[in-house]
Parts: C-alpha cells; structure tokens; sequence
C-alpha cells in the first residue's frame, strides 16, 4: 500500500526541495586523520547490520496498544475528554500517538541521512568523511525500519511536525559546512536519542524495544562523531561565530522542545487547536517528558563549546541548566549494554528453543528437523 495512503492528512507535495548552499569539499589527504575519528569509522564499519534479520518482524504488535507504555503519558489522560472515551476510543489515541511518535522518527531519520551525505560532501577532512559515510548507511536502515514498522504494524502515519521540519531546513540551507552538525548531530539525534530512550525504558512491547535500542547504538556513535568534529572546529572560531551558533543553537531547542506536544493527535480526535495546546502544556508527564528531551543536548552543547551567557541564561529558563554536567560517555556505553543484553538474551532464548527441539526429538525416537 502507498504511504500516502497511510497518512491522517495531506502531507502536501510528494517531494520537499531544499535549496542547497555551500561547497562541496575534497581532500587530497589519504594517509593521516584523526585517531579518535578513524577508531568511530572502524566501530561504525563493524558495527553495521542488517535490519530485515537483527530484528524479529514475526512478533506481533496490537496496533491499539502498539508499545504498552502508560496512559498517564497521553495528554488527554484525566482530562474532561478522556472521561468521555470508549475503550475502543482510548486503543485509537494510543494508535494515533504511536503513530505520530514513530512518524517524526522517521522523518528525522531521512532529515539525518540527507544531512549526514551533506556532511561527506562538505566536510574539510577525509577522516569525517569516512564516518559520515558510514552513518549515512545507518540512517538509510533507520529510515527503513521505522517506516516498515509504521506500515506492517501501525498501519497510519503523520506528516512531519512543522517545527522539525522548520529546523531541518534551516540546518540544510546554511551554507557553513559545520551547521549539519550542529542541527542534526547535536539538537535533532541528541533529542532523538533521548525520546528513543525514554520509550525503550518504559515499553513492555519487545518489538519497538528491539527497534529502539538496536537504533539507539547507531545513534550514540553519531552523536559522538559530532561531538568530536565540532570540538575541535569551535576552538578556532572567533567569539562572534561562536555567538552565532549558540543563537541557532537557542531556536532550535526552543522550536524542538515546542515539537513535541502532539497536538495534530488532539485535533484528529476532535479537540479545537487551543484546547489541545493546553491540556498539552498541562500535562504533568509531558512537561516532565519535554524536560528530559534534553538530557542529551545541553551536555553535548556545553563539551563543544558552546556555553555563552544567553545560551546558559536560555537553559534556565527552560528548566534544564543542569543537564550540562550529565557524562555523555556515561549514557552512550548504557546505550551499547542495552541493545548487546538485548541480543544476548534473544539469542540465548532461541538456543533454549532449539535445545528444546532436539529433547524432544530424541524422546520421541526421530531426529530434529
């Protein structure tokens, strides 16, 4: 079935055109790079996979409670509205927020893999380079499993949010070839890695836990390249350009934090725009939710370098100045424990299964097929 047909509403023309600026960037540099860079490409190159294998389709998902997470993280939960739902009702606004969550994943994950082959073109180094290649096949397989997921197992998909779509081109039509790393390795995969954690840690469904924490070790590598790409960059600017990119910096959490209220849900079920903003903004789960987004971010903006008065002063009123001391390297290894412990155990269940098979076909006097 054509995805246009899966979606709740028009998402306008079938192709978004990004004017391109800035200038495509070769090296004639072959032997030497970055220690630290070349050791991420050769994690990224041993750590591919393949996302129709490593992940079990054949688990079933009730697409009226696709990832079993609470009801309290509905924001229509203990509302007037929510008192007058069928259950029938309630499984559709669990469906429709699934949907709408997972849509933006994938949406963010195409935004990451145009930004990341922009930054194998535009990146000065070789060494970036051959990362950015291997994330652009990372992001591709994202890409991949998210709308595989939203079409076999959800059936319905949300346009892309106005504000990440907003951002998104704004990254790409900046012509500084570091700006596709600030936009989408800092602010977009940063927050992104956050709200992929959040539901892996509080789903009891094991296919989206697979997709989420197998996606999630992808993620933190990325996260890491551009960490150290802008690390060393940023040290070289003058304090104007650095101002210049704690401003952009500063938008894009504003209009990040601002995406992820899940109000085109609301309006679905009936609930005019306004109403729907503030019961968003009144839920206690979701402001707590929006607060943690950002567990990733400010730490990852204060290691680059970037932590002038106004970006600081903006991380206060956002309530979240003190996640810049959070250890990033903390949280990525966390990442890695997770999604090896996750094939560890499925790996040693299907073992159990097999050995299973071979007991009983010996008991039976045959041999296992």
């Amino acid at each position: 079935m054509s995805t246009h047909e899966l979606y709740t509403r028009s998402p306008g023309e079938p192709n978004w055109q990004v004017p391109s600026a800035g200038s495509a960037r070769f090296s004639w540099e072959y032997d030497e790079g970055r220690d630290r860079l070349l050791a991420l490409y050769q994690k990224g190159k041993d750590k591919q996979w393949d996302g129709a294998k490593r992940i079990d389709w054949d688990l079933e998902v009730d697409p009226l409670d696709p990832l079993g997470t609470p009801d309290e993280s509905l924001s229509l939960y203990g509302t007037p509205h929510w008192a007058k739902l069928t259950e029938k009702d309630k499984g559709e606004l669990r469906r429709s927020y699934a949907s709408w969550q997972f849509s933006q994943f994938l949406h963010g994950e195409q935004g990451a893999m145009v930004c990341a082959a922009r930054i194998v073109e535009s990146a000065p180094d070789l060494d970036a380079k051959f990362y950015s290649a291997t994330q652009t096949m990372d992001e591709a397989r994202h890409a991949e499993i998210y709308g595989r997921f939203l079409h076999e197992k959800i059936g319905m998909l949300y346009p892309i949010n106005d504000s990440l779509q907003s951002l998104l081109g704004d990254t790409l039509r900046d012509s500084r070839w570091d700006m596709p790393y600030l936009g989408m390795q800092v602010l977009i995969e940063g927050l992104a890695l956050a709200a992929f954690g959040m539901i892996r840690d509080t789903t009891d469904k094991p296919l989206p836990k697979q997709i989420l924490a197998y996606v999630m070790q992808d993620e933190a590598r990325h996260v890491a390249f551009g960490r150290m790409a802008l690390r060393d960059h940023y040290k070289q600017l003058t304090d104007a350009e650095l101002r210049e990119r704690e401003e952009f910096v500063i938008e894009g959490c504003y209009l990040m934090r601002d995406r992820l209220r899940g109000v085109e849900v609301l309006e679905d079920f009936g609930i005019p725009k306004a109403q729907a903003e503030e019961y968003s903004e009144q839920s206690e789960f979701l402001a707590l939710f929006r607060r943690l987004l950002f567990s990733r971010i400010v730490p990852c903006v204060k290691d680059i370098g970037l932590w002038g008065k106004r970006l600081q002063q903006a991380y206060v009123d956002m309530g979240v100045f003190e996640m810049g001391d959070a250890s990033l390297d903390q949280l990525m290894a966390q990442d890695e424990e997770v999604a090896e412990k996750l094939d560890a155990e499925r790996f040693a269940a299907e073992e159990r299964e097999r050995l299973d098979e071979v007991h009983d076909a010996i008991a039976a006097g045959g041999a296992p097929e």
